[in-house]
Formats: structure tokens, C-alpha cells, sequence
């Protein structure tokens, strides 16, 4: 049986300023933003990627505080692209950190306005062999 990781709760003080960063600055899908009279709730998903965030104020998305979720990580094919794209976009991001010449060893990393924290892996075989094959992304059938 696969068991598969697809929402990570991420906890922030503000959900529209959370939706303008990951969505305009980080450049994340935005799958829903659903308000309603009992909640708002929110889902982003990264480009190519099988894990979405959540965030909203359902009381199991304010059980940690805003800003303690740290280390997330995300891949790409290019570190010093990404971030170049980011940085354009107004995201505050370090430099780019290698810790060796393997393929996986060059890093750097951001945070959202509430302090969550991001660390981003180049792994340059994602650009031949992406995780979820472009054929088969499309959330909600888009």
C-alpha cells in the first residue's frame, strides 16, 4: 500500500499576506481559497510537486504558533535560477551554499513573513527526470 505525503499544515498569523507571498513571490499554485461562514481555508502547491501546504483557521491549522515550521524542503533543477527568480520577486533568499560537487550538495534557503523556514536543494536530475512527470500533473483537472 503506498502512503503518500500530500498537505503539510503551515502555520501563519496572516492567510491573505500568506496567499500574495506564495503565490505572487514564491510562485506556488493556488489550488483553493475557500471562505465560508464557518472557516477559510487555503492550498498551495509547488510546480511539479505531490505535496501541497495548507493553511487557514480551522482549529487544527492553529495549533503551532505562525513562524515555527522550519526546514521545509523543496527541489529543483537549478538552485541559482530559482533563487535568481525569487529574489526578482522580492523574496529574501541566502546565498546559495554548496557542500560538495555530488549532484543534491548545493542549497540555499528563505522565509515567509511569519518566520517559516525553507530550505531549497538543487537536484540537477530533475530537470531530465521530474518527480511527477509533466503528463501527469493537474490538480482539480486543470
Amino acid at each position: 500500500m503506498d502512503w503518500t505525503l500530500e498537505v503539510v499544515i503551515l502555520p501563519v498569523s496572516d492567510i491573505d499576506r500568506a496567499v500574495r507571498f506564495y503565490r505572487d513571490q514564491v510562485g506556488f499554485d493556488l489550488d483553493h481559497d475557500t471562505t465560508n461562514e464557518h472557516m477559510h481555508v487555503v492550498q498551495l502547491t509547488p510546480k511539479g510537486s505531490g505535496c501541497s501546504i495548507v493553511f487557514g483557521d480551522l482549529p487544527p491549522q492553529r495549533e503551532m504558533a505562525p513562524g515555527s515550521l522550519k526546514g521545509l524542503q523543496l527541489c529543483v533543477a537549478d538552485a541559482a535560477a530559482a533563487r535568481a527568480e525569487l529574489v526578482e520577486r522580492g523574496v529574501q533568499a541566502s546565498e546559495l551554499t554548496s557542500f560538495g560537487d555530488q549532484d543534491g550538495s548545493t542549497f540555499f534557503g528563505f522565509a515567509d513573513p511569519d518566520g517559516n523556514t525553507w530550505a531549497v536543494q538543487e537536484l540537477k536530475v530533475r530537470a531530465e527526470k521530474p518527480l511527477i512527470p509533466v503528463e501527469a500533473r493537474g490538480r482539480f483537472g486543470a
